[in-house]
């Protein structure tokens, strides 16, 4: 069933165009992901839909409709939400003046009362009335699951005031409440910012399950991937419409280009044909038709922005990089008795590509910090090699000056790069490769949109050439296209990547190991990338589980008394050692090739997630016949590796027995 139709909606500010007449409708069961890079008007656009006043554009007047069929509920989380001032969390979450909202408001405050004056007759005939009117709405449940959502997402004080939360709290209140109130369109501004991964996961599911229409910005490519069933694509202010999720979307996307290419080739032949008869001199134009001239007109301008199709690109060297990196020996931090790193000790190598995980406050930026140079460890050491030039992409955006001109903060890192190909590339050079045009290169700081000024910062911290990237949570506030290209130029940095991140498609695309932060500041390794992770995990809760049913079927058994199983301890050691019973020379494994199995252990797993990665490469490339011949060249001498690799490891564990 139809929900709403928009109808040439348009957004400009001064020369630049966001947008211009795009046009769609929603139906019911439509899953929207909206892509493009930022500043192409992604929010507006979100922001328009919600805030439609049924005629002209709410903020601009600009012409252009967002048309319901009938009655349309939109529930809408901005990537900032707003909140009345003095409200608790409970209230925020049942915010609205519909009569079951204002129900429940009145029925939570009136619980507050009674808490707060026990004694009071009036307040406790008012719970009494309010508890009836909830059973005659049948209000219980979406009271009930108001709260169970507001757990999930770690929110547990449900009369704690608005203003006393953190920004990532409010927001997750934001995001309860436009979850639980009912609504016919539900539109989300990237709602997986600053979530951890376990969190994202369970909105992931919430929203695949959801029956209602939603309209959806976020750059995290497996939620989009998973969730999403059409994409709208903002592309140099046009709008395309894709029935597909991501992995469809870039497969559609490739076909459209192919036949813009060639549209556009096409064109370039007749401008060409038209160039020469509107050049044979100022005799033979006398004579030249006023309409052909104006066609040669159109024909030009035309040719003129098919060629001028802007890709971002990273093109940078690295600072070159010595034996020593950086080495963390015993590292420990604590702040306010809350051991955040326990006792961690690691080499980070030259090439090393980490991805670190953990839940939110676990103390992943500490980390962080404590590598950069930004926070001493408590107790430990911190050893940084001497050709080591660290390039630290921080959570927030760091501009000593928003007044300063696009341009001039990016000459404070440098007027010059030299590319990878041995060239030099200016400032402004580097900006337009990272879709800054000439006009927005004079614009202050403060007027570029957030998911801008990141774009701006990464490109600050890349044109200082660092040998070693430090990207904490880099997915956050990044287009999918920058991203996209940030992967391949993580591909040949040459150097050492550690990024903390919640996006799995991001860690799964560069983590070639993966340290996940647990209980009581304890880092553990794995190897590969988070899928590889996930898997890992399930095998063990696998591994657990049958542990946990053996033990249940043994418990009663007389063998399960200590003094039997002191014994049975004692048997094993000996026949371990060679020197129990009927025990002959002992044919196991020495302490090397203990190690070493264990090593190959660890080298299948990295050289397979290496392979998957290739293996999606290849999906992702299209047409490219070019870079599917360089992935297969590269997956075929990984699948070499493995097999060469898998068969030490068959002969290890065989005279392991």
């Amino acid at each position: 069933m139809l929900i709403l139709t928009v109808e040439n909606l348009s957004h400009s500010y001064g020369e630049r165009t966001l947008f211009k007449n795009v046009s769609f409708n929603i139906e019911t069961g439509d899953k929207i992901g909206l892509i493009g890079i930022n500043g192409t008007g992604k929010s507006t656009l979100l922001r328009h839909i919600a805030e439609f006043d049924g005629g002209r554009d709410p903020v601009t007047g600009e012409p252009g409709r967002v048309v319901p069929n009938g009655a349309c509920v939109i529930e809408y989380l901005e990537q900032n939400p707003s909140f009345e001032p003095g409200a608790s969390v409970i209230e925020q979450i049942f915010k609205g003046n519909s009569p079951m909202m204002t129900l429940l408001r009145a029925y939570e405050k009136a619980l507050e009362d009674t808490a707060l004056h026990p004694e009071d007759k009036t307040v406790q005939r008012r719970l009494i009335e309010l508890q009836q009117k909830m059973d005659q709405h049948f209000a219980w449940q979406l009271e009930s699951e108001a709260k169970a959502v507001l757990n999930r997402l770690g929110i547990t004080n449900f009369n704690q005031k608005m203003e006393t939360l953190s920004g990532g709290q409010r927001k997750r209140v934001a995001l309860a409440g436009v979850l639980v109130r009912p609504s016919d369109l539900l539109i989300l501004d990237e709602p997986t910012n600053h979530m951890d991964n376990g969190t994202v996961a369970w909105l992931e599911e919430q929203l695949q399950k959801r029956k209602g229409a939603l309209l959806m910005v976020t750059h995290d490519r497996y939620f989009f991937d998973r969730v999403i069933n059409r994409t709208l694509e903002l592309d140099r202010g046009t709008a395309y419409l894709y029935a597909a999720n991501y992995s469809g979307f870039l497969q559609k996307r490739a076909e459209r280009r192919e036949l813009e290419n060639a549209a556009a080739r096409k064109l370039q032949n007749i401008y060409r044909r038209e160039l020469a008869w509107i050049s044979r001199g100022a005799e033979a134009r006398r004579t030249k038709k006023k309409d052909r001239v104006e066609r040669f007109a159109q024909i030009e301008a035309a040719a003129r922005a098919k060629v001028n199709r802007q890709e971002l690109e990273i093109s940078s060297a690295a600072t070159r990089l010595g034996k020593t990196v950086v080495e963390l020996d015993h590292v420990t931090c604590i702040y306010e008795g809350i051991e955040y790193i326990h006792d961690f000790s690691y080499i980070l190598l030259r090439d090393d590509r980490v991805g670190i995980i953990g839940p939110n406050g676990a103390g992943k930026t500490t980390l962080m910090d404590i590598i950069a140079g930004k926070l001493p460890p408590d107790t430990g050491t911190v050893t940084v090699g001497q050709t080591v030039k660290i390039g630290y992409f921080s959570q927030h955006s760091e501009f000593p000056d928003e007044d300063e001109r696009v341009l001039e903060y990016i000459r404070d890192a440098g007027n010059y790069v030299m590319a990878a190909d041995g060239t030099y590339i200016s400032a402004a050079m580097m900006l337009e490769r990272f879709l800054f045009p000439p006009e927005l290169q004079w614009v202050p700081i403060r007027k570029l949109s957030g998911g801008e000024q990141r774009r701006l910062y990464l490109l600050h911290v890349l044109m200082e050439a660092p040998n070693v990237l430090l990207l904490d949570e880099p997915t956050n506030d990044l287009d999918i296209p920058t991203l996209s290209v940030l992967e391949e130029y993580l591909d040949t940095f040459a150097g050492a990547v550690v990024a903390v991140s919640h996006d799995r498609y991001f860690l799964d695309r560069f983590a070639k190991r993966i340290f996940a932060v647990e209980e009581g500041g304890t880092l553990r390794q794995y190897p590969g990338g988070y899928s590889d992770y996930e898997e890992i995990l399930r095998l063990e809760a696998l591994e657990q589980e049958e542990d946990m049913q053996a033990g249940l079927r043994n418990i009663g058994s007389p063998r399960s008394s200590r003094k039997e199983t002191g014994k049975q301890a004692a048997l094993e050691k000996e026949v371990s050692e060679g020197s129990g019973p009927g025990c002959g020379t002992r044919t196991g494994l020495t302490f090397s090739e203990r190690i070493e199995l264990e090593k190959l252990e660890e080298q299948i797993a990295g050289r397979e997630a290496e392979s998957k990665m290739i293996s999606r490469e290849i999906e992702l490339a299209g047409t490219d016949f070019e870079k599917i011949a360089k992935l297969s060249d590269g997956l075929s001498k990984i699948e070499k590796e493995i097999e060469k690799l898998t068969e030490r490891w068959l002969e290890l564990s065989e005279k392991d027995g």
